[in-house]
């Protein structure tokens, strides 16, 4: 599929250090409560379950995620958190999209417009940018251990109704209609495949190819600062490192 924004692969290969292991289980816990909420706790609810997955795939304890469950149910005192996602442009123009869980949106929206604007940025209306996405599944699994071959792989993933697939030597990105995702999750489940990651997202029709490394590193470290924000759930743009990047450090 032509148009990935190539910011979620540069995040996974930048890893996580362990000084933001704590915010991680923040922005999952948050996930949790507010899945929790809309299905009124229900875990075969297919965004609670998804939230759950995620959770134990980064370690989150279970008695924190059980707490998240019961605090979204309203069994337990805590704030209330808004759903939101702000557009906006970084460096040389990409569009990029934050999405929010907040407690406090004027606040959120002040913090999120500074972020913009000092790292060579401006925060836009909504609907600015987000007509250049389309909602995707994702679905992330590790090369490593796995015994079919790419081949094998490709097809098992489309027969079960995926639309694309992307690989590099770590790993394989499955994409799918939204309304696909759980099935094609679950054909991989049924194969003893273990998926990472499953997640809905906005992936970029077209991307803007970044060939020079100075710009291209102002974008990563507005897409860095954005990600680290404490209500920030997931950050997208459309800019793509051309290849002459590749070997360059962000």
């Amino acid at each position: 599929m032509s148009g990935h924004s190539k910011w979620a692969n540069i995040k996974h290969k930048k890893g996580k250090a362990d000084a933001h292991k704590g915010k991680m289980f923040t922005k999952l816990g948050r996930e949790l409560v507010v899945a929790s909420r809309a299905s009124g706790g229900d875990v075969n609810n297919f965004r609670l379950k998804i939230a759950i997955e995620n959770a134990k795939a980064e370690n989150v304890p279970n008695e924190n995620i059980q707490r998240a469950i019961l605090k979204g149910m309203g069994g337990a005192e805590g704030s209330v958190y808004e759903e939101l996602r702000y557009e906006g442009y970084g460096p040389g123009g990409v569009a990029v999209m934050i999405d929010i869980l907040t407690d406090n949106r004027n606040r959120t929206a002040g913090e999120v417009r500074h972020i913009f604007s000092k790292n060579g940025g401006n925060m836009g209306e909504t609907g600015c940018v987000g007509w250049m996405f389309e909602e995707k599944g994702q679905l992330r699994v590790l090369r490593e251990g796995l015994k079919l071959s790419e081949d094998d792989f490709m097809l098992m993933t489309l027969d079960a109704g995926a639309e694309d697939l992307e690989m590099d030597e770590e790993e394989y990105v499955v994409y799918t209609a939204p309304e696909d995702l759980e099935e094609v999750r679950q054909a991989l489940l049924d194969q003893k495949i273990v998926v990472v990651e499953s997640v809905l997202s906005p992936i970029p029709q077209n991307t803007i190819e970044i060939t020079d490394a100075e710009q291209a590193r102002k974008i990563v470290h507005l897409m860095d600062v954005l990600e680290d924000h404490e209500d920030s759930q997931g950050v997208y743009s459309n800019f793509e490192l051309a290849e002459v990047l590749a070997d360059e450090d962000f």
